[in-house]
């Protein structure tokens, strides 16, 4: 049987801006309103993939090799808990059309190749928190950080020692904006 591994493409999230949100965090939530996801695998899903072969994850790959989107900027202004699957999460309140375009491609190349991809619409968000079944005391203010998406990713979640690690495989450029004429 081949062998096959969890994946999925998502924008990552600057060192700088990691720390920014792990303090704010620790400052807004308790330990009991949920488990804080590891620094390290803060991320925007784009899409997942699920359980993939290596012969698909190439094809995937060489798709992704061929997209050719803008960069964007997104602000990350809002923030909200899912009680079922238990997520506190951080988001967008206007999603940039770049950001939608390019998780609407990634997603239809996916399904077309044999990925399920779930039927809600894509809501563009990092996860914070996750076991967050009760209710969840949400921060009254919400962060105004921005996110500069210049290149997307392929992941592979990987479950090791009772933790879940993610590891960005491979990056693609986003097209960088022409220049103003002057």
């Amino acid at each position: 049987m081949p062998e096959s591994r969890r994946l999925f493409f998502a924008l990552s999230l600057p060192t700088a801006l990691q720390k920014q949100v792990i303090r704010w965090r620790a400052d807004n939530f308790e330990p009991e309103d949920g488990r804080p996801v590891a620094a390290a695998n803060l991320h925007l899903t784009l899409a997942f993939l699920g359980d993939v072969s290596d012969q698909k994850a190439g094809v995937l790959r060489e798709i992704a090799t061929r997209i050719q989107s803008p960069a964007f900027s997104l602000r990350l202004d809002d923030l909200g808990h899912w009680p079922r699957p238990g997520v506190v999460w951080l988001g967008t309140r206007r999603a940039p059309l770049a950001l939608l375009q390019l998780a609407s491609l990634l997603r239809s190349h996916a399904a077309r190749n044999g990925c399920h991809q779930s039927t809600l619409p894509f809501h563009p968000h990092v996860s914070l928190l996750r076991g967050a079944t009760r209710p969840v005391a949400l921060p009254a203010a919400t962060p105004q950080w921005q996110l500069d998406a210049t290149d997307f990713s392929l992941y592979e979640s990987r479950f090791h020692q009772g933790r879940t690690r993610y590891q960005c495989l491979q990056s693609w450029p986003l097209l960088a904006a022409p220049p103003l004429p002057g």
